[in-house]
């Protein structure tokens, strides 16, 4: 069972989100009504998924997302916000952020995106990853990225898109088992560590662009 902590500074809409993904069969150990709180209390739950407001008042749900992601390395931070504006969506990410929902989103998709969250895809409310593809391009001034094989390159831009293994595997016609080879030493070579991490990359230097 996947373990959810809930932060939002409405009560009736935490408590709301709360029984939905309860009802849904996720364990929801912990609510949280304020950024510091939710670090707090997230050091002692460890949730699978922390879905994360922005608006908590003084200190804002990206320091607690920072925070959280820096002390907790396999908790995974999903923010729900009523803001789709591009200088929150790019803060939340840049906090370390694996995805984000807006709060227009339906219950099914809620529930699909902290399923993916928890298995450790970057998830993005459509038009929304788009978004911040193109603010990492903009600021990139890295050098060159690792050789990586065509294949390797290929399946890192569908990674970063948000797709699954399945789902890559389906788009480029090859079994799961071979994504997975793809991503794991796709991995190793860029010395990182998950699927996260690896979309994250992606973003920095540009590779969801085709040649």
């Amino acid at each position: 069972m996947i373990s959810v902590m809930v932060v939002d500074d409405h009560p009736m809409w935490r408590d709301g989100v709360a029984r939905d993904l309860a009802e849904r069969g996720f364990d929801v150990c912990a609510t949280a009504a304020d950024a510091a709180a939710a670090v707090r209390v997230a050091a002692t739950v460890r949730p699978d998924v922390v879905l994360m407001d922005l608006n908590l008042g003084p200190d804002s749900g990206a320091d607690a997302t920072r925070e959280i992601t820096a002390a907790l390395p396999q908790t995974r931070v999903l923010v729900l916000s009523a803001s789709g504006e591009h200088d929150d969506v790019l803060q939340a990410v840049k906090a370390g952020a694996s995805g984000y929902l807006v709060k227009s989103a339906s219950a099914v998709e809620l529930e699909d995106a902290v399923r993916r969250t928890a298995a450790g895809d970057a998830v993005f409310t459509a038009g929304l990853a788009g978004l911040v593809l193109g603010e990492y391009r903009r600021m990139s001034t890295e050098p060159s990225p690792p050789r990586l094989t065509d294949r390797e390159t290929e399946v890192l831009r569908l990674v970063a898109k948000g797709l699954t293994a399945r789902q890559i595997a389906d788009r480029l016609v090859l079994s799961h088992r071979t994504v997975e080879n793809h991503v794991q030493s796709t991995l190793r070579k860029l010395q990182l560590h998950n699927r996260v991490e690896l979309a994250r990359y992606a973003i920095e230097h540009g590779l969801d662009e085709k040649p």
